[in-house]
């Protein structure tokens, strides 16, 4: 068992300080561009505060006080004596990774061979009919084996996009709430939603589908429940209809407004498929980024899931407004999508984070290896001297961080949170390698060793720590996973119409939908 202050301290000990030094690690990412000596002797964290205090530089040693903003200059060992100190010379240390999108719910859908060969649209076509089956239950499972995941391989903060509330499952955003909680992560939790339904010309089925109002009073009660300010933020709530094909301009456009006035943020997917351009010429005579800003929503407000299909005007008008952009290159090559424009999206202003995606379209939550599939995809558009190791590293902290509005998280500096990643070098996929942070990159890790939220571990040993200080029975999560996702596909197989694609024309609108389809009751009109 970890001790309340998640250190590993067994009962009975002496408590332990306060400040901990992470001292002399293999190396530590401090930014492109920035000189890695600044911290080349270690990290000092403040564990009452769950901040970073201090930076210790080549040949020093941590100062006296440890005041925020003071230097280290030529210490002695004896100013350390009320530290806690880690021996990180095994270590690579990184700011915590920032996880920009995902769908958690998914990994009860992973690997599922009627889906494993079809792009996007027929993708969606035949799991659609699944995961309107989902359950509470379910859901707590598969958020906790999906952020559990992340956070063994180095994630502190996740960002989920969950659009499916079908019938009993009106409490979903709470369900993640709890779990968030229970594991002490970070997470920006988005009520997603889908108001276009199949009979008017969407691509969900229609029991999958809500009116806008239950939509936006919903999203309104999670704010005003849930949503943190500040510094330190452990749960943020954010508002995300699900994409162009699944929900109205009108839910678009009042959804911007809710969180112009809540002040909180926006996403959505857009651009991610060639599908997904002609459905938006075709219903609405309007490329993706027209769209965005016809609906309100081209602002510095929004980040966007995939953004594959950007033409140049495009990408200089995403920059100049400040949109951010969720680079899931796994996804991307998974559905054959594309490839995104990633350092050109950069260059012109854009932040730029990382995201896994759903485990129903990457069939990982693995974001260190999110890192190293962003190089190489990349790499294939660019070249390798634009984009490096330090800048990629950089898109799955500072740009993923940025990406969420969170200014407190995604470097290692003073007075920044102490959310951290640490990560072995050792093993057979390591050995020969000489650099420790193109090493991280390049030679696949896999798992972190040790990760830290907010000045409290979170993993020790590769394993995850709930925020009781128990290590979590990943044995039994498993095994009930399993179950459940075994009880999700029973009985199904994939649609006749796996291959449709959409029209792009729509039925007239109407006020309210037919109650049942396929004998499954509608969920869009509960109150």
């Amino acid at each position: 068992m970890i001790d309340s202050n998640g250190t590993g301290t067994p009962s009975g000990e002496n408590p332990p300080a306060d400040r901990l030094w992470l001292r002399d690690p293999l190396a530590v990412h401090l930014g492109a561009g920035v000189d890695p000596n600044r911290a080349a002797r270690g990290i000092v964290v403040d564990r009452a505060t769950g901040t970073i205090i201090e930076l210790v530089p080549a040949g020093g040693e941590p100062t006296t006080c440890g005041a925020e903003g003071t230097p280290s200059a030529g210490g002695t060992a004896g100013d350390a004596t009320d530290l806690d100190i880690i021996d990180a010379s095994a270590h690579v240390i990184t700011p915590g990774l920032i996880n920009t999108h995902h769908h958690f719910y998914q990994t009860l859908t992973r690997a599922w061979a009627p889906v494993a060969d079809l792009p996007l649209f027929g993708w969606l076509q035949n799991l659609y009919p699944v995961w309107a089956r989902l359950t509470p239950r379910a859901l707590e499972l598969a958020t906790t084996v999906a952020m559990a995941e992340l956070l063994e391989s180095g994630c502190t903060t996740a960002a989920d996009h969950h659009y499916l509330f079908p019938t009993g499952m009106d409490e979903a955003i709470d369900i993640q709430v709890d779990v968030v909680r229970r594991l002490g992560m970070r997470a920006m939790l988005t009520r997603g939603s889908m108001s276009l339904g199949e009979e008017d010309g969407g691509l969900p089925p229609q029991q999958t589908v809500q009116d806008s109002e239950v939509i936006l009073d919903d999203s309104r009660r999670l704010v005003e429940t849930y949503h943190q300010r500040g510094p330190g933020a452990q749960i943020q709530i954010g508002f995300a209809p699900c994409s162009p094909f699944s929900v109205t301009t009108e839910l678009m456009r009042e959804s911007a407004a809710l969180a112009a006035e809540l002040d909180v943020r926006l996403h959505t997917h857009l651009a991610e498929t060639i599908d997904e351009e002609d459905f938006c010429r075709e219903t609405f005579g309007l490329r993706t980024v027209d769209y965005l800003e016809s609906v309100g929503w081209l602002g510095e407000r929004t980040w966007l899931a995939h953004g594959v299909h950007f033409d140049d005007s495009e990408i200089g008008r995403l920059g100049a407004a400040g949109v951010s952009v969720a680079h899931c290159p796994t996804s991307n090559m998974r559905l054959a999508s594309g490839i995104a424009r990633a350092v050109e999206l950069e260059d012109t202003g854009v932040n730029v984070g990382l995201g896994v995606d759903g485990s129903a379209s990457n069939d990982a939550s693995n974001l260190i290896r999110e890192v190293r599939q962003a190089l190489y995809i990349q790499r294939l558009r660019y070249g390798a001297e634009a984009v490096t190791c330090d800048r990629v590293l950089d898109w799955a902290t500072k740009g993923s961080a940025a990406a969420l509005g969170r200014d407190d998280l995604g470097t290692i500096a003073v007075g920044k949170r102490a959310d951290l990643a640490m990560f072995r070098l050792d093993g057979l996929a390591f050995s020969g390698s000489h650099d420790p942070i193109p090493a991280l990159v390049l030679c696949g890790a896999e798992k972190a060793d040790r990760v830290m939220v907010g000045g409290q571990w979170r993993v020790v040993d590769g394993h995850a720590i709930g925020a009781d200080g128990h290590a979590l029975d990943k044995e039994a999560l498993i095994a009930a996973h399993q179950e459940e996702a075994r009880r999700l596909v029973a009985g199904w197989g994939p649609r006749r119409l796996s291959g449709r694609r959409l029209s792009g024309r729509r039925r007239p609108p109407r006020r309210s939908l037919s109650p049942e389809v396929c004998g499954t009751p509608r969920a869009g009109g509960r109150r």
